[in-house]
């Protein structure tokens, strides 16, 4: 796992330049770098050594003849078989890497080398020849690509941050994001918080030509398309040898693997199936409901592995925000994130990779909200009347049960912009001061939605968050805090193999109704993978396979209650940077009402407080971001 960043090259000192940015990202690759810099491009490369971790790996890599150049981030999981092709038409291997096999591949096939690869990769060819650049991401966007024309220059690289020393970059906020965000909660389109960089969407590549033409394609689609003949034990058993043979790709390394380790089924389907020695879990207090710590512990004892584990204080957990938002590069409001970068933090100290359970969810519907289309006697009512009590109740405070009404008042396209929904339109247009022309919450998801209009609801939301969720969310603060602390995170669910095998599974065997419960809901989430996963699972801990998800839970909503946290939130919604984008007593009253009792509002607080912290590392440090 590496970092990249680089420019096309309009500028003098491109080498001290380079540096500086290669410097922004040290913690991507704190084992080495290497500069490619001439008159046309300036390449730089930060290097955490995983596989053949000899200087033979060092990058930027060249082809035989030197015409190409290549920057690389991520790890190419069937690198051999495609090296072994190549070898036998003809081309010659100086290293045992996966970089190189990129390149190699590049020159046989071209961009039709992308769909041959297996893995999760972030890289930049610059031709000497043709004087074109060439980049591609991964089918899932488990690697980020950004990218910016700057004046006279092309930038790009793996993070945000390492385009700041650039004399070309302008650092401005694009107030239409942030109207964005207060909806999803994350950034949702290509578009950035820094207004002209974006980011290359997932399954895309882009070739930027000497003449300036910058043209992006996709080279890979998810497409659910069920096949009815396999029986639910067929399909168990389809997952369970996928799976396993996708973990044991993800294992490959020339260093110790390790595992990440909560209550839920994901993390520990990985732990039990892949044959490493330490597993690592984080937690908050004792409260069962935030700290998964003991479970982990007797769940890793019955594996045979070892458990590191971590109690996060509160002082921690609050003192850790700006660093944490710097290494994110755009705000995110997901609470998760910080439990995550502890978790990474713990395990850093041990190994230098780890597997962790995202993508599950998304790919085998985990989700309790995948429930919903197949409700109640309520959604038999007409929607006119659904619609007409929705309205109503999303007038009110916010009550447990009213949600319930508000999103049966709506169709799916409508109600279900993914995961997370904090502020409706005309709640963030009430609380900004600004205004922009920020798209309807509605307009960014119809792309998608369009791209599966006859699949039933399930399929929908499925492919929903595949595209959005997942990537400015779960595989955002997968990647950049695993990275703040130099480590590798590996990802096996999210494999194009097992998606390939997933959008053929019937959706009954994804969403299925109990026959009996006593639980609130009659529905298992994740069916047929659960049943996978209990196949490989003690006997003594069998009962994974139908826990609830926690996933490293964060008690936010306890501490905004308490005064220390309601003190150091109030100060920053009163602060001149509230000022300048919110009505700053509206935010109060939202700080007050959660405290009173009167509404839980922990998740709306916790969206705005999260980019005032970021602004303020990013736009008013004269330390971090300078």
């Amino acid at each position: 796992m590496c970092g990249i960043t680089g420019f096309t090259n309009h500028i003098a000192d491109a080498e001290t330049v380079l540096s500086a940015m290669q410097e922004r990202i040290r913690h991507r690759g704190p084992d080495a770098e290497g500069q490619y810099v001439d008159a046309d491009i300036a390449l730089g490369h930060r290097r955490l050594s995983i596989i053949d971790i000899s200087e033979q790996g060092d990058q930027p890599m060249f082809n035989e003849d030197e015409t190409l150049v290549l920057v690389f981030n991520g790890e190419i999981y069937n690198y051999q078989e495609i090296r072994a092709e190549l070898l036998e038409k003809g081309h010659t291997f100086r290293t045992q890497t996966d970089s190189e096999v990129l390149l190699h591949g590049y020159e046989e096939y071209g961009a039709e080398l992308l769909p041959k690869l297996r893995g999760m990769f972030a890289f930049v060819i610059w031709d000497k020849q043709k004087k074109e650049l060439f980049g591609a991401r991964d089918f899932f966007g488990i690697k980020p690509l950004y990218y910016a024309r700057m004046g006279e220059s092309f930038l790009f690289g793996s993070e945000i941050k390492s385009f700041l020393p650039h004399p070309h970059f302008k650092k401005e906020l694009d107030t239409e994001v942030l109207e964005q965000y207060l909806t999803f909660q994350y950034s949702p389109t290509a578009d950035t918080f820094f207004r002209g960089v974006k980011k290359l969407p997932p399954a895309h590549y882009f070739t930027f030509s000497a003449d300036g033409k910058l043209t992006i394609r996709r080279y890979w689609e998810i497409r659910f398309e069920a096949d009815d003949t396999p029986l639910l034990g067929d399909w168990v058993h389809r997952i369970s040898d996928t799976f396993h043979d996708s973990v044991k790709a993800h294992k490959i390394a020339d260093v110790e693997v390790g595992s990440f380790l909560s209550s839920g089924v994901d993390s520990s389907y990985a732990a039990a199936v892949a044959e490493v020695d330490k597993t690592f879990t984080v937690g908050f207090g004792e409260d069962e409901r935030y700290n998964e710590i003991g479970w982990a512990k007797h769940f890793s004892k019955a594996i045979g592995k070892e458990n590191f584990s971590h109690v996060i204080t509160q002082k921690e957990f609050w003192d850790e925000l700006p660093h944490i938002q710097y290494h994110m590069d755009e705000p995110l409001a997901d609470p998760a994130a910080v439990a995550l970068f502890f978790v990474c933090k713990l395990a850093s100290e041990q190994v230098k990779v780890v597997l962790s359970g995202e993508g599950a969810d998304e790919i085998f519907g985990g989700y309790n909200v995948y429930s919903e289309p197949d409700g109640t006697w309520y959604d038999r009512l007409p929607m006119g009347v659904r619609r007409g009590i929705g309205k109503a109740a999303e007038a009110l405070p916010a009550k447990r049960g009213l949600n319930f009404l508000v999103r049966k008042g709506k169709p799916l396209e409508e109600r279900f912009i993914g995961n997370a929904y904090m502020f409706t339109p005309a709640e963030r247009k009430s609380l900004l001061k600004i205004r922009t022309n920020a798209p309807d919450p509605t307009a960014v998801t119809k792309l998608y939605y369009d791209k599966v209009k006859d699949a039933d609801d399930v399929t929908k939301m499925q492919y929903l968050d595949l595209h959005l969720w997942m990537t400015g969310d779960i595989l955002l603060k997968a990647d950049k805090m695993s990275m703040a602390n130099s480590l590798e995170l590996r990802v096996p669910f999210l494999d194009k193999e097992i998606m390939a095998l997933a959008e053929q599974i019937p959706t009954r065997y994804r969403v299925t109704r109990k026959v009996q419960t006593d639980e609130n809901t009659p529905y298992v989430t994740k069916h047929a993978m659960r049943l996978a996963a209990k196949q490989d699972t003690p006997e003594e801990t069998a009962a994974t396979a139908a826990k609830k998800k926690l996933g490293f839970p964060v008690p936010i909503r306890v501490w905004l209650k308490e005064d220390g946290c309601y003190t150091t939130v109030k100060a920053a919604f009163t602060s001149p940077a509230a000022e300048r984008f919110f009505h700053t007593e509206k935010l109060v009253k939202l700080l007050d009402d959660h405290k009173a009792g009167r509404a839980d509002y922990s998740r709306k607080i916790w969206t705005v407080y999260m980019f005032l912290v970021w602004y303020r590392v990013y736009f008013e440090s004269e330390t971090m971001c300078a």
